[in-house]
């Protein structure tokens, strides 16, 4: 039998992560459109209402169901309103380790929110599922998901070089494909643990709540 994930909702002070639903389409699709993650991703472009359709009802949820990972859709407690998404993926059981990326939608940023969400997965697949590695890639230009990866305390181990295709805006509005290379981190369960400890030193509140 194929290993998976339990299907589950991950609560945090500010967020709710749980499986996309058919209400997700309409929201999903306009972040998916944003530049940023037009530039950054290897999502299609334009991201069509057909495109989240299939992402947010089939390809999703057959991440968990098939073995390879699990998606989860980033919420506000308040309002529920999609602020982005948490994927693992490439995941090996044997080994206990898994890849995550994320995404955040424009109005979001600065929030905190992706290391928020990032935090609360790490600690359910560390504690819960008995995982030992987290991995993560960047391009090499993009600071923002570099810095999102630095807050949640993951370590950078080296780069590939000339590993990822990028997007960037042609003079005449559309997009050119780009090279670039990919700095790998990585986030072992005592590298979250030393975050909590440096969060509970300096007054910080943890993050992360429950799961269920």
């Amino acid at each position: 039998m194929t290993p998976t994930f339990p299907d589950i909702t991950i609560s945090t002070d500010r967020l709710v992560l749980r499986p996309f639903e058919e209400g997700d389409v309409p929201a999903l699709a306009d972040m998916m459109n944003d530049e940023l993650v037009i530039a950054w991703t290897s999502v299609p472009q334009p991201y069509t209402v057909h495109h989240a359709r299939e992402w947010a009802t089939r390809a999703a949820p057959a991440e968990r169901t098939e073995g390879r990972g699990i998606v989860f859709a980033v919420t506000e407690f308040l309002t529920q309103r999609l602020v982005g998404s948490v994927h693992l993926r490439n995941t090996n059981w044997r080994c206990r380790s898994a890849e995550v990326g994320y995404v955040t939608a424009p109005w979001a940023r600065g929030e905190g929110y992706a290391s928020e969400g990032l935090r609360a997965v790490a600690q359910w697949l560390f504690q819960h599922q008995g995982f030992e590695r987290l991995e993560l890639r960047t391009a090499a230009d993009n600071t923002a998901s570099q810095q999102v990866a630095q807050k949640t305390g993951c370590i950078s181990e080296g780069v590939l070089r000339n590993a990822w295709i990028a997007r960037t805006r042609t003079e005449d509005g559309g997009w050119a494909d780009i090279r670039t290379d990919l700095i790998v981190w990585s986030l072992l369960p005592e590298d979250l643990d030393d975050l909590a400890e440096e969060s509970a030193a300096g007054g910080g509140r943890g993050a992360y709540a429950d799961w269920n």
